[in-house]
């Protein structure tokens, strides 16, 4: 370890070392000045003369601009204090300054927050620039937005010999002569040849040596305001469109519209140009894909990238569709490839026992498809299947199939018997509890067969068990399937992409394809299989579903079984479609007692018709965006909220009031199966949405009074469309109190109303609701101080899960919260935590006790002034909390203004870390202070740390304060309690 740290004590960081080669290459005229002083070490002589005269040291660090950029520290170098503004850096401004116009120290830190300086400085780095010049730049990280290493590797191709590959492309770029880096661009944001030649004038400055090239001349020039960096920025008429900059840009805070444009205005949906909307841009679809994927960084790079390379991923016609048919070619060709190996190799299918499914496939002939749907089957499910083959006349290599493949049992016909009697023969063979009717044209996705079986296991009045099925081309054939009142069906999100929320919840249908469904195999024999007046085919699926429907069981789409399917495949569409009008009138005929009950056929009925409904209401649930847990700050009780609403039986929708773009992995792994999610709607769709869902929801749920203000002149209009048992509000947190402790904490101007003024203004929308929800009871008691008594108390639920690491086995101070806002209370509560009270720990605590901030960081805070700090680890947002509060001793909650119920107070409580917090949070929660925590003041910083170091120190009061936390959770958070007063709220508004 010793040698370790005597490497790193020796390292220097590149921006450090002096370049001699590169040195008498840009200043050449320092080889006749050293002549003529007799000097030969050229780092003597910078040191005696260079530096004086504004000279670099070296490639990574640019003097000029440094005191250009920087006034106070060229006044510095001036009166004396450092010899040149490079031995200012040296001597401790690389902390926080730049050192060259191509790298920002300070936005380097902020996009990679676990950068702190004491990570930095345990990696062996000096700073930001230290770790990007020697790690980052060969990572692909970002050290300004005006170089990207995508794009510079494309120059790197184009001029080889330029490119240095021992040194990264960044270090390369620096020193290639102006013709070549002016090639080509290394940024979306800027391009050198549409710069030179529009400004013609720049060129000659380049050639006489004042300029290395485009780019440095654009990021250095003292005219900034005077030149666009691209043809899709105009400063002029940005400056035009938003006068709201005029005083920004005069005061220097930007050092031109562009500089405003680049750091906020790109995405704030502001516009680079009188003819180019960035709003409009940014709603599509395959734009929200990219940028949600980090390929680009704002939608103007997404739209310049489009622009000049129309054939990359982000052009702006989107993703090409794939054409039905020649994808269709594809799966059949895919078959025939595997068809040898398949052969070779011989599937195998024997069992011993009973089987726990019975597979029936009909098939005539497209033995390459049978192959392939069997080696699909055989690889999905490891357990025992007896697999009923029903060769339809076959005249094909179908007829060897037993050759091919062990175990089976084949029913051979000598003519074509039809799909339906060839599964009706199938049926009088099955030996196993539940029978699956596949075709032989289908692929399965991991695991279907097996979640097939748990579905139809899970409730013994599911009947059959239905797939999401996908088709070649990879649209939705169908996401369960409608009966309409005439008779004719309707798959749901027919020609949809398969991941949309829509078709992604699990819930009661009319009926599935039997391309693929489960069905119990008692009920099937009861029901005599397919009803043979729809042979050879059609409608036999959609009829025994209705018959399964009326025999009191249940048919369940479930989205998590994946199939693809060439339609049509094993008929061929022509006839399939004249067989499908056939039977139609036979399925109307055979059913009008239950078509007379079902949805006429328009697609604007497709989403009342999509589920039956049965006895379980409807909840429309409100919240400013999907409640996503790792969100914290309130979104994890509304999960709950929407978690326990699901568990009690309710058909919950989630619509969110801001958008934001969220993965599938973030949207459908954070919620119940059965919850629908809308995570492309937001508040400018709620009129239409409610529209098209009259008489859908039975209540309206809107989590956040401001969400509620936003949608009451939306209730108010349309209220002939809303829920019969109208709207509750859960306040989540009354603000009146938390406004007017911020104001008094941060000593700001007094408000002009009352306190009493400012609970009425904020509960006013709430005469609206016909249920008020707090989550503490003196929030309640507020509400009944502003006049209304329909108001109920709803907390938090959680289960005490004591890490169970010991006192001495753990170790350092934890921090948990969300930071969505600059200035919120858990951001303000760290800037008074790290500049006041851990100055007080520095002669206490050992140096290495490090303080962890973790949770949700959003991209408007600044983490940097945090992570200078030496005791300071940032690790973001955690999605397994368990090893993270296992490992530190204990937890501070410093928050000095806050509202309602501290989640993070009772979760850490629930993890078995004892904790500091404010006295404010621990009167919120009704704890006392040495009994379930150590509290102190919201100013009082030294006793803060005093508690922090009685705590971390005394194993004995650790282990108490422990228990008694963990007891009070058992109490205040019991999941049962939550519950039942969840449904009481519910059930006072449903009538």
């Amino acid at each position: 370890m010793s040698g370790e740290n005597s490497i790193r004590e020796a390292r220097q960081p590149s921006w450090r070392l002096f370049e001699a080669d590169w040195y008498l290459l840009r200043y050449p005229e320092a080889r006749e000045w050293m002549a003529r002083e007799g000097i030969d070490d050229v780092e003597v002589f910078y040191k005696q003369y260079g530096q004086r005269y504004g000279h670099s040291p070296n490639r990574y660090f640019d003097e000029v601009w440094y005191l250009e950029f920087y006034p106070d520290v060229r006044r510095a170098v001036i009166e004396g204090s450092y010899e040149s503004g490079f031995a200012h850096y040296c001597a401790g401004g690389y902390v926080h300054n730049s050192g060259h116009w191509l790298f920002d120290e300070l936005e380097y830190r902020r996009r990679y927050h676990e950068l702190t300086q004491r990570a930095l400085e345990e990696q062996g780095f000096s700073n930001g620039y230290d770790h990007f010049l020697e790690v980052g730049a060969e990572r692909n990280y970002v050290g300004h937005r005006f170089f990207n290493s995508d794009l510079c590797r494309e120059l790197a191709l184009r001029f080889p010999e330029y490119f240095d590959v021992r040194l990264s492309l960044f270090a390369s770029w620096l020193v290639l002569p102006a013709e070549v880096a002016d090639a080509g661009r290394v940024s979306w944001y800027f391009d050198p040849v549409w710069y030179l030649n529009h400004y013609p004038a720049v060129q000659k400055e380049i050639d006489d040596g004042r300029y290395g090239n485009a780019l440095h001349h654009y990021m250095t020039n003292d005219r900034a305001r005077q030149f666009d960096p691209l043809e899709f920025f105009s400063e002029e008429e940005y400056a035009q469109l938003y006068p709201d900059l005029k005083a920004a840009l005069e005061q220097g805070v930007f050092r031109n519209g562009y500089d405003h444009f680049v750091r906020f205005g790109a995405n704030e949906g502001r516009s680079p140009g009188k003819n180019l909307g960035m709003d409009s841009y940014m709603s599509r679809p395959q734009v929200r894909r990219d940028l949600r994927n980090k390929l680009f960084d704002t939608p103007f790079t997404h739209y310049v990238a489009g622009r000049v390379t129309p054939d990359s991923q982000a052009a702006l016609a989107g993703v090409a569709e794939i054409d039905e048919v020649q994808a269709k070619i594809v799966f059949e060709r895919e078959a025939e490839a595997q068809l040898p190996m398949l052969v070779r190799r011989r599937l195998d299918f024997t069992y011993s026992g009973l089987p726990e499914i019975s597979v029936i496939m009909v098939l005539y002939n497209k033995i390459a498809l049978t192959m392939q749907a069997l080696a699909s089957l055989r690889a999905n499910y490891a357990g025992a299947i007896q697999v009923i083959i029903v060769d339809s006349g076959s005249h094909d290599q179908s007829r060897q199939l037993l050759q091919f493949v062990r175990g089976v049992k084949l029913l051979r016909f000598r003519y074509n018997i039809g799909y339906l009697e060839g599964c009706n023969a199938g049926l009088e063979e099955v030996e196993a509890p539940f029978v699956l009717y596949l075709n032989n044209d289908i692929r399965l996705a991991p695991d279907a067969l097996k979640l097939s079986l748990k579905r139809i296991r899970s409730e013994a009045n599911i009947g059959a068990v239905g797939a999401k099925i996908i088709r070649t081309n990879m649209h939705l054939q169908e996401a369960g399937s409608v009966v309409w009142r005439d008779g004719s069906t309707y798959g749901y999100k027919r020609d949809a992409d398969p991941n949309l929320p829509e078709a992604n919840f699990i819930r009661d249908v009319d009926y599935c394809s039997a391309a693929f469904i489960v069905v119990r195999s008692s009920l099937l024999r009861r029901l005599s299989g397919y009803d043979p007046r729809f042979r050879p085919a059609y409608f036999e699926d959609a009829d025994l579903c209705v018959r399964i429907i009326k025999a009191g069981f249940r048919i369940v789409y479930d989205p998590t079984i994946v199939i693809e399917h060439l339609e049509f495949g094993s008929s061929g569409a022509s006839g399939s479609l004249t067989l499908m009008q056939a039977n139609l009138k036979a399925f109307a005929r055979a059913h009008t007692d239950f078509l007379r009950n079902q949805h006429p056929p328009h697609l604007r009925n497709a989403v009342h018709a999509r589920e039956r409904r049965g006895e379980e209401k409807r909840i429309l649930f409100v919240e400013d965006r999907l409640p996503l847990r790792r969100l914290g700050s309130g979104y994890v009780r509304s999960n709950d909220v929407v978690r326990e609403m699901a568990a009690l039986g309710y058909h919950v929708t989630v619509f969110p009031m801001l958008p934001r773009e969220q993965s599938v992995l973030d949207v459908f792994g954070d919620f119940p199966e059965t919850v629908e999610l809308l995570p492309d709607l937001h508040v400018a769709d709620f009129a239409q949405f409610i529209q098209e869902r009259t008489g859908y929801y039975d209540l309206l749920w809107v989590g956040r009074t401001h969400n509620m203000v936003r949608l009451l002149p939306v209730l108010n209009e349309m209220s002939r469309y809303l829920p019969s048992g109208g709207a509750v509000l859960d306040t989540e947190v009354i603000a009146t109190p938390r406004t007017l402790g911020r104001l008094e904490v941060l000593d700001l101007e007094p408000a002009e109303q009352s306190f009493d003024e400012m609970l009425q203004e904020e509960l006013d929308v709430a005469h609206f609701c016909q249920r008020i929800v707090t989550v503490t009871e003196s929030d309640a008691g507020l509400v009944r101080r502003a006049g209304y008594e329909n108001v109920s108390v709803l907390g938090h639920e959680m289960k005490p899960k004591p890490t169970p690491a010991s006192f001495e086995e753990r170790k350092d101070i934890l921090f948990l919260g969300a930071l969505h806002d600059p200035g919120s209370p858990n951001h303000d509560s760290l800037e008074w935590f790290v500049e006041e009270v851990l100055p007080h720990l520095d002669d206490v605590l050992p140096s290495d006790v490090k303080f962890t901030i973790a949770g949700f960081i959003s991209q408007s805070v600044d983490m940097s002034p945090f992570a200078l700090h030496p005791r300071v680890d940032i690790v973001g947002a955690v999605h397994d909390l368990e090893p993270l509060f296992n490992r530190h001793r204990i937890f501070v909650a410093p928050t000095r203004f806050a509202g309602g119920l501290p989640f993070k107070v009772q979760e850490a409580a629930s993890l078995g870390i004892p904790m500091v917090v404010t006295s404010l949070l621990a009167s919120q929660v009704g704890w006392d202070n040495g009994k379930q925590v150590l509290h102190a003041g919201i100013n009082d910083a030294k006793s803060f740390a005093d508690a922090i170091v009685r705590l971390y120190q005394d194993r004995e009061l650790w282990g108490q304060l422990r228990n008694e936390a963990l007891t009070a959770i058992r109490e205040d958070c019991s999941p049962a309690k939550f519950r039942r007063d969840l449904d009481q709220i519910i059930q006072a508004c449903i009538v």
